[in-house]
């Protein structure tokens, strides 16, 4: 059945990952079409921030502390929405952690937060929210990555658990249209973004990690998942690096190992010397709400 979705200033929308970086752009941006917003994230500090942000707008905004990798935290946030706005019409999950190293420095406990948070996160959101949306129809969206289609070495954890996504999204979206469910699923694959992710992404590294060039504006992506809880998409990619290198990983999966291999290395590592602990894999940083953060390559 085709699934028809609510203009943006008739839905009510929860952010998951509000804080900072596309959550917080994607809740802003929510907030300044009318839409009645949801905001989840670890800080209570970053997400009052975003309620004072918003006051006196079209939209309204309410938040509720949780972490991704905590499913009764998650179904708390679910409740609060419909406690507070009677339904959910969009779930848009975008909250995730980062480590970068080679793997065989990456501790087993490190390696099995990354999963949690970024791949069993999505599916926490999705239990909660399913009963939900399907009630009444509407979009359950999940940002992912590129990587969901191209691992990227000194990223495996996080490459291992945006794969787990997309398998994910996959499948649960087929299983939905066969059961003829009001529901689209939508994955976002950005590419590099210009947040604080890579600030508080853990690093093995020696130095701060950094995203690949070109690097996007976290606005970007926000438009993308707004398109995609107005209209039904299946996999949305931002970023015209991310389109070509996606590209090269369909024609020719070999030809990408070489175009990493030879990149790869050196444009994941900035000059800024960083040691593990002083990130945010397992402890939000208290006051993070910046929605853009330092990448150390160029931005758009």
């Amino acid at each position: 059945m085709a699934v028809e979705l609510e203009p943006i200033d008739q839905q009510v929308i929860v952010v998951f990952g509000a804080s900072s970086g596309i959550g917080r752009a994607t809740a802003l941006l929510a907030a300044q079409r009318g839409a009645r917003v949801v905001g989840a994230g670890r800080d209570r500090h970053a997400l009052d921030s975003l309620v004072a942000e918003c006051a006196g707008g079209p939209g309204e905004v309410v938040v509720g502390t949780a972490d991704a990798a905590d499913q009764a935290e998650v179904e708390a946030i679910a409740q609060l929405a419909v406690s507070r706005f009677g339904r959910i019409d969009t779930w848009a999950h975008v909250a995730g952690v980062g480590e970068y190293g080679a793997f065989e420095d990456i501790t087993p406990e490190e390696f099995r937060r990354v999963v949690e948070v970024d791949l069993l996160g999505p599916v926490h959101g999705a239990r909660a929210a399913l009963p939900h949306l399907r009630a009444g129809g509407g979009a359950y969206i999940v940002v992912s990555s590129e990587i969901a289609k191209r691992g990227f070495p000194l990223a495996t954890s996080y490459s291992a658990a945006k794969h787990g996504v997309d398998g994910f999204v996959e499948a649960l979206r087929v299983e939905l249209q066969h059961a003829g469910a009001p529901v689209s699923v939508t994955q976002v694959m950005p590419g590099s973004i210009a947040t604080p992710f890579f600030e508080n992404a853990r690093s093995r590294l020696g130095v701060r990690a950094s995203g690949p060039p070109p690097v996007y504006g976290p606005e970007k992506v926000a438009e993308a998942i707004l398109a995609a809880a107005e209209r039904p998409r299946r996999d949305v990619v931002v970023g015209g690096a991310a389109k070509v290198q996606l590209a090269i990983q369909r024609i020719s999966p070999l030809l990408m190992d070489r175009l990493v291999r030879a990149t790869a290395f050196r444009l994941q590592r900035s000059t800024e010397p960083r040691a593990p602990g002083d990130d945010a894999l397992f402890d939000a940083p208290e006051g993070e709400d910046r929605v853009r953060g330092v990448v150390s390559t160029t931005h758009r």
